[in-house]
């Protein structure tokens, strides 16, 4: 089973994306994770991913498409899950060329749908661990050792742009540029909508109850 995760900033896609791994055994496929993976690995691609971050600029498309094209070529029996990728239309063709180039079917497409006030709510109590990527919160989810990442016990910290100034201005940006893609993939017909109004565990259980039956 194959998957794309939409919905606005602090809509949850990471933490629910997670949780499918964990579950069901799948892989994420993260467009932040494997730009750091890709900084990290001493690549030539890597070290253009690093060049790239460094100097402060935006990764190219030609880029992250590579970095997909990697991964799905490594092959996953369980399915993957596209989160924060597609963003644009123009991914969302290049994705459709590359799926049908490997032979990969996408079985559906979920968005998740939030109140803005709440996605404040959400963004300003976030912490992100600068070391592996998990993200916790003050209150919902609060890690064990304050400011100390569970997984890695990396340093959690706030990002300057977790205030709902920035929250506003990123909201703005995601409906002109990826919300599109609601009407992209509607569509097609694979698109359905799910709340994350509620806790961790509710929205999960409404996204697997989403999502086709694999038996």
């Amino acid at each position: 089973m194959n998957i794309i995760l939409l919905g606005p900033p602090g809509s949850g896609k990471g933490t629910q994306a997670g949780i499918l791994v964990s579950d069901l055994g799948m892989v994420q496929l993260s467009t932040g994770d494997m730009l750091r993976e890709a900084r990290s690995s001493g690549t030539e691609l890597g070290e253009r991913v690093a060049a790239i971050m460094d100097a402060g600029e935006l990764v190219t498309d030609e880029i992250i498409n590579s970095l997909i094209r990697e991964k799905l070529s490594e092959g996953q029996k369980s399915g993957y899950i596209f989160d924060g990728y597609p963003r644009t239309l123009v991914q969302a063709d290049a994705l459709d060329t590359l799926l049908e180039e490997l032979d990969i079917g996408l079985d559906m497409v979920l968005e998740l749908t939030v109140d803005v006030d709440l996605l404040v709510a959400r963004i300003v109590g976030r912490l992100s661990c600068g070391r592996c990527g998990s993200v916790f919160h003050r209150e919902t989810k609060p890690p064990a050792v304050e400011d100390t990442c569970d997984n890695c016990e990396g340093e959690l910290q706030q990002r300057k742009d977790d205030n709902e100034l920035s929250l506003r201005t990123r909201l703005m940006e995601y409906y002109q540029k990826t919300a599109p893609l609601t009407g992209y993939y509607y569509r097609s017909g694979q698109l359905k909508f799910v709340s994350s109004g509620g806790t961790i565990p509710e929205v999960a259980a409404k996204v697997k109850a989403a999502l086709p039956a694999t038996g």
